[in-house]
């Protein structure tokens, strides 16, 4: 194939993605500490969403108020968050009805398990990759998820795609800082480009063929064939926006590039590279999984995070477990504070404000191994805020954790009436 053809080939698929009304967005932030930023000044702050969940979920007895409404007690796991306290909606008796213990935690963000995603209406998608969709091309990284790929069972996974696969994971702070900050030298640029030729030129070729082959095939392996499609589309767009954001140069921030410590030591970090990445609008959609690789003798705690979730009521296993969720909590607590402390160029209000905020588990009981009233905040995000809101325990009018979902979707600016297994949304939960 000779260059000229190549380039012919390639002409489609860019009229078909700008048809398609792809724009870019370039980085942008008020702060003197980063340079190069351009926003329209008379723009509305865009709207973030960061979700964070850990693994083995919180311990009820140290989490859950006896009170609902808004003089709601702020337990032992809340009280870091008592700056916040007008800030943050508590939800008790949401979940996903699903069983499975850790092999059901990596539904939190998706409601159905990955085995069973196949047959819902748009597959086994994540909140945040759902968000990401709507997002597109705006910002230079659709989607980040940060967190590591071990852990129990694969640790939290909780960020998928349409297409079922999960979203590796940025494995901390310092590559997380290269991919949001450091840019590549010209050579790589270049070697760059050429891959991303080389990629889409095996992808039509890979099409074509597919294609053919789709008139010989019969209902079921026609199926298949469509979601090989899907994930093919995936990697297309994937390709046009690394094209698209080549010549765009990152943010320059005034922070040295950092070293991993663990995920233990390395948590605060990871939530200021969060914030950085919020406030230069590298991306508007953010994951964080706090997985089984939080080492707890990094708090000074012998014993491993995952054998004290099954404490059997012991009292020193106990103290030793709301210790180590107790930091989790104070870590959240901090990024919050931060985002509070970011102002909004042209606006009264605060990074906080035009960032919704998801911190809970796919995991409600450690210790039993149960999926069911997840522990639930969120914050931030321009909702009216400050209550804990108790929804029904009988199983006939449970409301599923995705009507909640739905509301965040529609907050963010999704013209949606369904996710995954919602009924609605929440009515009572109201934006400010």
């Amino acid at each position: 194939m000779t260059p000229g053809s190549m380039a012919d080939r390639f002409l489609p698929r860019r009229r078909m993605l700008k048809a398609a009304g792809i724009t870019i967005a370039l980085p942008w932030l008020e702060s003197m500490r980063v340079k190069g930023a351009v926003r329209d000044r008379d723009a509305a702050p865009p709207m973030r969403m960061v979700c964070i969940g850990n693994e083995f979920g919180m311990y009820p007895g140290a989490f859950w108020p006896q009170q609902v409404g808004q003089d709601f007690e702020l337990t032992p796991l809340l009280k870091p968050l008592a700056d916040h306290r007008k800030q943050f909606t508590l939800f008790s008796h949401l979940d996903h009805g699903q069983k499975g213990g850790h092999f059901a935690v990596h539904t939190f963000l998706t409601g159905v398990k990955a085995a069973e995603a196949r047959g819902m209406p748009e597959g086994g998608i994540s909140l945040d990759q759902r968000a990401a969709e709507h997002i597109g091309s705006a910002t230079r990284f659709p989607s980040l998820a940060v967190g590591s790929e071990d852990g129990l069972h694969g640790g939290c996974q909780i960020s998928w795609t349409r297409t079922g696969s999960r979203v590796p994971p940025v494995p901390g702070p310092r590559e997380l800082f290269r991919k949001l900050f450091v840019n590549e030298p010209p050579e790589e640029k270049v070697k760059a480009a050429d891959r991303i030729a080389l990629q889409n030129s095996i992808l039509d070729a890979v099409l074509g063929d597919a294609n053919s082959l789709k008139r010989q095939l019969n209902a079921e392996d026609s199926r298949k064939l469509d979601e090989y499609f899907s994930s093919i589309r995936d990697v297309e767009s994937k390709l046009a926006l690394d094209q698209q954001w080549q010549d765009i140069p990152k943010p320059s921030v005034e922070l040295a590039e950092p070293q991993n410590q663990g995920l233990v030591r390395d948590l605060p970090l990871i939530y200021d590279l969060i914030a950085l990445a919020l406030r230069t609008d590298s991306t508007r959609v953010t994951t964080l999984e706090i997985g089984g690789t939080f080492v707890a003798s990094d708090l000074g705690i012998k014993q491993g995070y995952h054998s004290l979730s099954h404490h059997g009521q012991d009292e020193k296993n106990l103290e030793l477990l709301v210790e180590i969720e107790l930091y989790q909590v104070e870590q959240f607590a901090r990024f919050l504070s931060k985002l509070g402390e970011i102002n909004e160029p042209n606006s009264n209000g605060n990074l906080l404000d035009s960032t919704m905020v998801l911190f809970g588990s796919g995991m409600g009981n450690g210790n039993s191994h149960t999926n069911h009233d997840l522990p639930i905040i969120v914050a931030g995000g321009g909702f009216r805020h400050g209550e804990h809101k108790s929804y029904p325990v009988e199983s006939s009018k449970r409301i599923p954790l995705c009507n909640l979902y739905l509301s965040l979707l529609q907050h963010f600016g999704l013209e949606t009436q369904s996710f995954s297994t919602s009924t609605g949304t929440l009515p009572d939960f109201e934006v400010a």
